[in-house]
């Protein structure tokens, strides 16, 4: 079970937990997968319901990486992902509202 509070979510990969989280360090990767500055697009495109199937794996991999995860996008590819392509949008999301939630936004947590 991934902690909330410091911004983990749990992803079940080839029927394994595993825990996923945006650091810094895997924000910075996203920013340079995606080629962009920055991020606020990615999450507004979320916030709409406007995400590609391509926004949601590049976030899985960059909080799997945040989370210790030492995988490809490649092996991410030929995984089985624990809710399938809505699991793993859910899962993206909720890295995102967790990564950038103030203290106290209980939104963000659950």
């Amino acid at each position: 079970m991934g902690n909330p509070w410091a911004g983990e979510v749990v992803l079940m990969l080839n029927g394994e937990p595993q825990v996923a989280k945006l650091t810094l360090g895997a924000l910075a990767e996203l920013e340079a997968s995606m080629g962009t500055d920055t991020l606020v697009a990615l999450v507004e495109r979320f916030e709409q319901g406007q995400f590609s199937t391509r926004d949601v794996l590049a976030l899985v991999v960059a909080g799997l990486r945040g989370g210790g995860w030492r995988g490809s996008m490649g092996d991410l590819l030929s995984a089985d992902i624990g809710g399938g392509p809505v699991g793993a949008a859910r899962v993206a999301g909720a890295l995102l509202a967790r990564a950038f939630a103030l203290p106290g936004d209980a939104d963000a947590r659950t």
